[in-house]
């Protein structure tokens, strides 16, 4: 799933993420994603069964305890949110490195 609205003047971009690497996201993983999202100005939220946090935070995305085949919503907004997006989505895609 991939939308795009705006927010004021900043786009906020959402997606829809799975976790496909064999063990799901535990401390690496977590800690490759939040190295990538504080690269970036704009914020950063994942979401998994109805609990949004910040994806700037290390302790907040292993809270969600995300395992093989969870979906996870993706949503940044800020002026730099599609490059955030995409590079949030090749690490996805790449399964963490693990693979």
């Amino acid at each position: 799933m991939s939308a795009t609205s705006e927010k004021g003047h900043e786009a906020v971009l959402v997606r829809e993420l799975v976790v496909s690497n064999k063990v799901g996201i535990h401390a690496r993983p977590a800690a490759m994603f939040v190295k990538i999202a504080s690269r970036y100005s704009c914020d950063i939220f994942l979401e998994k069964d109805g609990e949004k946090i910040n994806g700037k935070s290390i302790m907040g995305l292993l809270m969600l305890a995300a395992g093989p085949g969870s979906r996870l919503r993706l949503e940044a907004n800020g002026k730099d949110a599609a490059q955030a997006t995409a590079e949030i989505e090749d690490l996805f895609k790449r399964k963490f490195d693990e693979e």
